[in-house]
């Protein structure tokens, strides 16, 4: 349980869903009818990059989408130690832990301090060339160092806090958190890893030696990726959502963020609840 005074909201919405933007409007009603501060209108979350204050300014954020959504809404909180509410929109849902008909006694149970928190551990990553930071972000999921469909095997050298570990020739490589490890890790033969671990999965896409397998290491590493050679459609993606073209002595430095993305999570059901739903454990 927590006890922390929530007095404004600010909401996220799965972009052209319109039933996820009806409810949106309806919560927007019920929180002011409650004496809550809504902020602004809800936000779609491909504008997510046109209101970079709903974090700073919100209490809790209310996100009705599926896991997308919440990737996107974790770029907003900023620094801030805001709570997330995560309304399942959309079709996987390992982030968006409650059903719509939750979402008010979910809201109520926040507001009197009945609830727990899931805090997940997220990454800071900055791509540089040479002496020059080119681009940087914050990430739930993962970095992914990926090459075009009809691009050569790429070469990626891997240090952790200046150790080298290998060069790794694939197809690419994950970098990935916990709540990440069910994503992209996973369908690359990665494990799946309890998300309060303090750790962080470097996994190789279609690598070309067998026995480069995924590696699990401390999420206090400081990871330093660098691309060998000039390879035409070497792009760096943080999230899925964002990417940026590589070029020969890329450097892509990755540390695990001091801001985590703070779920709140459902009393009737836990991790291993979800895996077995989502997954299909047993059927």
């Amino acid at each position: 349980m927590s006890n922390r005074n929530i007095s404004s909201v600010g909401i996220v919405v799965k972009p052209d869903h319109a039933e996820a933007h009806s409810t949106a409007n309806e919560l927007s009603a019920w929180l002011r009818a409650n004496g809550l501060d809504a902020l602004g209108e809800p936000i779609n979350a491909s504008d997510i990059r046109a209101d970079a204050h709903l974090g700073i300014d919100s209490d809790l954020i209310v996100v009705l989408g599926g896991d997308g959504t919440m990737i996107s809404t974790a770029r907003l909180i900023g620094d801030r130690d805001v709570l997330v509410l995560g309304i399942n929109y959309g079709s996987l849902g390992y982030l968006t832990d409650f059903r719509i008909e939750e979402m008010f006694p979910a809201i109520e149970s926040i507001i009197a301090g009945e609830y727990d928190i899931d805090r997940r551990v997220m990454l800071d990553a900055e791509h540089w060339r040479g002496g020059e930071k080119l681009a940087e972000g914050r990430i739930l999921n993962d970095v992914v160092v990926n090459k075009a469909a009809l691009a050569r095997i790429i070469e990626i050298d891997v240090r952790l806090n200046e150790l080298f570990v290998n060069t790794f020739r694939a197809d690419g490589l994950i970098i990935s958190t916990p709540t990440g490890s069910t994503a992209y890790n996973l369908s690359a033969g990665g494990p799946i890893v309890y998300p309060s671990m303090n750790a962080v999965v470097l996994t190789p896409i279609c690598p070309f030696t067998l026995t480069n397998r995924p590696i699990v290491v401390p999420d206090s590493a400081a990871i330093e990726l660098t691309l060998h050679h000039e390879n035409e459609g070497v792009v760096l993606s943080l999230d899925g959502q964002t990417g940026y073209p590589m070029q020969a002595r890329d450097r892509v430095v990755i540390r695990k963020s001091e801001t985590t993305f703070n779920l709140v999570q459902p009393a009737n059901r836990n991790y291993f609840d979800v895996l077995r739903d989502k997954l299909k454990w047993g059927r």
